[in-house]
């Protein structure tokens, strides 16, 4: 089961401060500008925590709002030292990194800043003497720069800035750096020239770059130990300047199958290659490639004993010739993963649970078009099969919702996969900060994309909490989300049906205060909203009946609500509910429930007893139907006060017809019932008492 130790005390102390920056760490200058306060010195453990927290609350916390000077708390390294910061999405813009230019950064990881331009390749520089790792994976615009273009005045009324390339920036002095990601850089960028200052790089990653010519790369041939030339269209050439790069540990030619055609298909001497001249490998990616020929051993060989990981054994005959297991093998979308025999520790592939975890966990960060698919592999493995890693599971689906929370894909499999994941079937493995994790990443989803599918399967996984308690922490946004969704005019009758179903739950058992907290949110009038329209539809379905029995729950001991509903109209959706479904029983049970909580508030019991509504009642049947329940003392109260009421104000009509309908011994045994209130039963004699002296009052003493 999973730990529920507490957060460190670090750990709340950095989210504390960080939901509290103005009082704690600074204040503000001229009302907008963050200013460390001047007795505060911060070591570069704290610093790159409260950044990095930061830029984690940003992206994965829709609830916390960013602060558009909030580099400037560390912009002074007398005060404050950042030493390792990662960066991501549209969050860093060029002025945030430009307050930190004077700090010694070893470590800045920049994921998809796409809002970065050249103007940061100029503050780059300033770390140029201390940087060993460096990320610009994504930041598709920082090797550009806006320029007016001359002599074409007609274009600039259309497009005032032109993106040109930025020609004056080189990795020249960037002296101790090691690590260096490139990915997904805009064609044209000259990565030749741009890295030939760098002397001795150990890592680089190219991912999406296409470059016809790589003999650069044998410039590090004694360095590099890591290659990454993801989605990079390989040639022989290629194959040829890779296999003299003898010190590499890591090297990944994998691709994206669904993502475009590529004429290179590998082959057994490929592979082969490798193996006899990268004796160093311990990981190789080459996924998504298509096998020319077969590597594989008969199939009598592969099903002969069992299992092993030794390269002698290898059902890939390349790999036969390693002199020890690798660590990591990508095989994710080959059919190379569903052989039997295979000479790595941890494989990525589709054949199992174990392999799509693996898939997940190597390309949740940068590729989240192949962890869309492997997560839907997930999915189909916890929905027919049963899940056999699901802690594991859990934590690789929520980091993937948070790192894409924008990614259609993602969230719609992810959200998915959680459904199935947090079912009562696993519950008991989970702890309570867990399943508060899956919580918050559901409700970010359901914030930041307002797509059907993603919104209907959030609503459907929260339907296996606790509710209202495993929610409670959440309660207001959840709310405020479920309404948001709760729009009449919307078509897909299942969200709508899961919705109120939620809403109904979450007023439900819970104090006063949330369930006016609630109304506020208009909660009383988007219900009725829902009401009118099945009225319109004439459809009485589940969204009608969870609707009352929602009406029902938020009003119970809660007169602003009452007040609310009836201010809204409520009596006379109530009067239409009635006429049109005259025979829906459980609708009737609700609505009568809720208008007894309205009846219980003094100073509204004048509004129910309109004409109108009086005259609905050719039958007390609907009424009486309530008496016997023992289990809803206050419906019981409603119906008695209704009766009480009627019975005193028009006795010629109603007395007659109470007897008539057998309203006299459901009251007597109503009285004896233990449960009912003593209120009810005090108002139950009294209709007794008027009904008996109408009685005696016009028997018939004529003769």
């Amino acid at each position: 089961m999973a730990s529920d130790t507490p957060e460190s005390l670090m750990a709340l102390c950095t989210d504390f401060c960080l939901r509290n920056l103005d009082g704690t760490l600074g204040y503000l200058l001229d009302k907008e500008t963050l200013q460390l306060h001047p007795d505060i010195f911060l070591p570069s453990e704290i610093c790159d925590r409260l950044v990095n927290e930061y830029v984690e609350l940003v992206n994965a916390a829709c609830t916390f709002e960013p602060h558009e000077s909030f580099f400037s708390l560390f912009s002074d390294p007398r005060s404050t030292r950042l030493t390792r910061i990662h960066l991501r999405e549209d969050l860093v813009q060029d002025q945030d990194l430009e307050a930190i230019r004077k700090q010694d950064l070893v470590e800045l990881y920049l994921t998809n800043c796409e809002k970065l331009s050249a103007k940061s390749l100029q503050t780059l520089r300033s770390f140029s003497h201390t940087l060993v790792s460096l990320s610009l994976f994504g930041c598709a615009n920082i090797f550009y720069e806006e320029e007016n273009p001359g002599g074409c005045e007609d274009e600039c009324l259309v497009n005032p800035t032109c993106q040109v390339l930025a020609k004056d920036f080189t990795f020249e002095g960037f002296s101790r750096l090691r690590f260096l990601n490139l990915g997904r850089m805009i064609d044209g960028v000259p990565v030749e020239s741009l890295l030939r200052p760098l002397s001795s790089l150990a890592a680089l990653d190219l991912s999406g770059i296409q470059t016809s010519d790589a003999a650069f790369l044998t410039q590090w041939k004694d360095s590099l130990v890591s290659l990454v030339l993801y989605n990079m269209d390989l040639s022989d050439d290629h194959i040829r300047v890779i296999v003299q790069l003898h010190k590499l540990r890591h090297l990944d030619i994998s691709r994206d199958r669904l993502s475009s055609y590529y004429k290179f298909k590998l082959t057994r001497k490929v592979l082969s290659l490798f193996v006899q001249k990268l004796g160093n490998l311990m990981s190789l990616d080459i996924s998504g490639h298509m096998i020319l020929e077969n590597c594989s051993i008969s199939k009598m060989d592969e099903e002969a004993g069992q299992t092993s990981m030794e390269p002698s054994k290898s059902s890939i005959m390349p790999f036969r010739a390693l002199k020890r297991p690798l660590q990591f093998l990508g095989l994710f979308e080959t059919s190379l993963c569903r052989l039997t025999h295979i000479p790595a520790y941890k494989v990525s592939g589709d054949k199992n649970e174990e392999q799509v975890l693996n898939a997940i966990e190597a390309y949740t960060e940068h590729r989240p078009e192949i962890t869309s698919r492997a997560i839907n592999l997930l999915f189909d493995i916890a929905r027919i099969e049963r899940c056999n890693h699901l802690l594991r599971a859990l934590k690789l689906v929520i980091t993937a919702l948070k790192c894409h929370k924008y990614d259609k894909n993602i969230q719609v499999t992810g959200s998915a996969a959680l459904f199935y994941l947090t079912n009562s079937e696993y519950r008991s493995e989970q702890s309570v900060k867990l399943r508060r994790q899956v919580i918050q990443v559901v409700l970010n989803g359901m914030e930041s994309y307002q797509e059907v599918t993603v919104q209907r399967n959030c609503c459907l996984t929260l339907c296996n909490f606790s509710i209202p308690e495993e929610l409670e922490f959440q309660y207001r946004r959840v709310n405020e989300l479920l309404l948001s969704i709760l729009n009449p005019t919307r078509q897909d009758e299942s969200i709508q049906r899961i919705a109120v179903h939620l809403c109904n739950a979450l007023v439900c058992q819970v104090d006063n205060d949330h369930k006016e907290a609630v109304g506020k949110m208009g909660f009383v009038l988007i219900m009725l909203k829902l009401i009118q329209k099945k009225l319109l539809d004439k459809i009485c379905d589940q969204v009608m009946e969870f609707s009352w029995s929602a009406l029902w729950n938020i009003t119970d001991e809660t007169p602003d609500n009452c007040e609310m509903f009836l201010n809204y109209n409520g009596m006379k959706l109530f009067l239409d509910c009635l006429k049109e479904f005259p025979e829906k029983q459980e609708l009737h049970r609700n609505m009568l429930g809720l208008l007894g909580n309205v009846a219980e508030v003094k100073e509204l019991r004048p509004q129910l007893m309109t004409s109108q509504f009086i005259s609905v009642f050719r039958s007390f049947e609907p009424i009486l139907r309530l008496l016997p329940q023992g289990i809803s003392p206050v419906s019981q109260h409603w119906a008695t006060w209704a009766l009480y009421n009627l019975v005193s104000v028009y006795p010629d009509k109603y007395c007659p017809l109470l007897i008539k309908e057998g309203g006299m011994p459901l009251l007597r045994d109503m009285i004896k019932m233990a449960t009912a209130r003593q209120e009810t039963k005090e108002m139950a004699r009294k209709v007794i008492e008027h009904c008996s002296n109408f009685k005696e009052e016009n028997m018939d003493t004529s003769r």
